[in-house]
């Protein structure tokens, strides 16, 4: 839900001709946008969304009694609604007629966007720490501008378009996420925004399994740069990834690398394990307070972005050194022993450089126990991508490991091939089902391998709430950052 003010967000024949719509109601005037009736209040705009199993559409009247002013609908779809809904509905609100009420959303966000010219707006897409990466630009360019920003992962095609009627005139710059899980989603996204700045933080196999290939997770992605209007836009790529050349070749703008060879400014970089990474910015001693290499390499696509915007430098430190990690993002946890909570997101390359950095502390700690789960969407590619993550998980040599999910069934057995093999002992545990009885038995399972100074790492796609094990290990212990 997003707030409004004291004015209508879009005026009528803004409105109206933005989403190519006719309206059957009454007078045009609307404060907030939602798309759950739940969430309608005084002088919302309610936008039905149609599904494969629910049509929105039916919840129209609800929303205009709960105080929706302003309403889309597909006409069809209305026709197929109870006279008296259409009576009432019509009599309290403008409904608004429309060909689809998803794109008359993304066209209404659009014209929204249009309204604040001076705004700095930047998107941000790439196939890992995305929500990281802004909440990390927010921290910074908030030193110099007044920055609006999305609101925790509302990144998607219903997301996006929510996000943005946040935008106020007091704000100077927009950090805006870019989500996807279909094709072409990124450019309908960009053609709300219309960026004229962009981070792609890598491209990795996150929704292989929808979009089949990472060359199409590539294409796909670099459609974050589609609207840049003119050759003061910029996009930030980082330098080592594969498709690097590919996703700098933009017919406006330019596209800039980011990564330690390409930013000389940054010195003397220190990994301090789960501490977080240490480094000189210019000279001047940082401690970006977020644990692993993949989290500095977002940050240094943020001081790019930031160079770029003329953010004093000595503001760029501040900026970096007050970052918070988010709920299930490299969330460390500290008590008798330490969990570091990552179980928001999982894909081959995630998961991959998890496991190598929490691999690389159990030389510095007690023991080392990691947790793993199910890495979803990743389609054909699911079996091998997860026995490849089995053998990476054993070669670390953790004390132990755990593969939670019916698809790290496939992980277990090639991390139990791998110690055979390699004669590698290592306490290896599988649990197919991820109901609370099963979690619950990992949890008690894991807690009596452990002792004072162990480090538990627990990892997996969100759908898996792999939380649950991290609130039953953690009862002892307290966020640390």
């Amino acid at each position: 839900m997003i707030e409004g003010s004291a004015g209508s967000l879009l005026g009528a024949e803004e409105l109206l001709e933005a989403v190519k719509g006719r309206n059957v109601g009454q007078k045009i005037f609307f404060s907030s946008v939602v798309t759950d009736s739940r969430n309608v209040k005084e002088s919302s705009l309610f936008v039905p969304l149609v599904g494969e199993n629910q049509d929105g559409h039916i919840y129209i009247r609800s929303a205009v009694e709960k105080g929706a002013s302003v309403v889309f609908a597909v006409e069809k779809n209305w026709n197929a609604l109870p006279e008296t809904d259409k009576e009432y509905s019509a009599a309290n609100a403008a409904v608004i007629f429309v060909e689809d009420t998803l794109y008359a959303l993304q066209a209404a966000a659009a014209a929204y966007v249009k309204k604040f010219p001076e705004l700095i707006k930047i998107g941000i897409t790439g196939s890992n720490g995305k929500t990281t990466t802004k909440e990390i630009a927010v921290a910074v360019l908030s030193q110099k501008y007044n920055v609006v920003a999305t609101e925790g992962n509302f990144n998607s095609e219903t997301g996006l378009p929510l996000s943005v009627f946040n935008i106020r005139k007091e704000h100077q710059a927009g950090v805006f996420e870019m989500g996807m899980n279909r094709r072409n989603e990124i450019a309908e996204l960009a053609g709300v925004l219309c960026p004229s700045f962009a981070i792609i933080t890598n491209i990795g196999t996150a929704h292989i399994g929808i979009l089949g290939s990472k060359d199409n997770i590539a294409e796909e992605k670099k459609k974050i740069f589609s609207r840049f209007a003119d050759d003061s836009c910029t996009g930030f790529v980082p330098g080592d990834d594969e498709y690097a050349s590919f996703l700098a070749d933009v017919p406006k703008g330019s596209v800039q690398f980011f990564g330690t060879e390409y930013q000389k400014n940054v010195t003397d970089v220190h990994v301090d394990g789960i501490g977080g990474t240490s480094f000189k910015y210019c000279g001047v001693p940082v401690e970006l307070p977020l644990p692993g290499k993949y989290n500095f390499k977002n940050m240094l696509a943020v001081v790019a972005l930031a160079e770029k915007l003329s953010v004093p430098a000595e503001a760029i430190r501040k900026g970096i050194e007050s970052v918070k990690p988010l709920f299930g993002r490299s969330r460390v946890l500290r008590g008798r022993y330490t969990v570091v909570q990552d179980c928001y997101n999982a894909n081959a390359e995630s998961m991959a450089e998890a496991i190598r950095f929490y691999g690389e502390c159990a030389k510095t700690n007690s023991k080392v126990v990691f947790v793993l789960g199910d890495m979803l969407e990743l389609g054909a590619a699911s079996a091998e991508i997860h026995r490849k993550t089995g053998e990476l998980a054993a070669s670390e040599k953790p004390y132990a490991a755990f593969f939670v999910g019916k698809e790290m069934v496939g992980a277990y057995e090639a991390a139990t091939d791998y110690c055979k093999k390699n004669s590698v002992a290592i306490r290896l545990f599988s649990e197919p089902s991820c109901d609370d009885d099963s979690v619950g038995k990992v949890a008690a399972a894991v807690r009596e391998l452990l002792s004072d100074g162990d480090l538990v790492l627990v990892k997996g796609s969100r759908g898996l709430r792999l939380e649950r094990i991290v609130s039953v290990l953690c009862d002892k212990a307290e966020a640390a950052i």
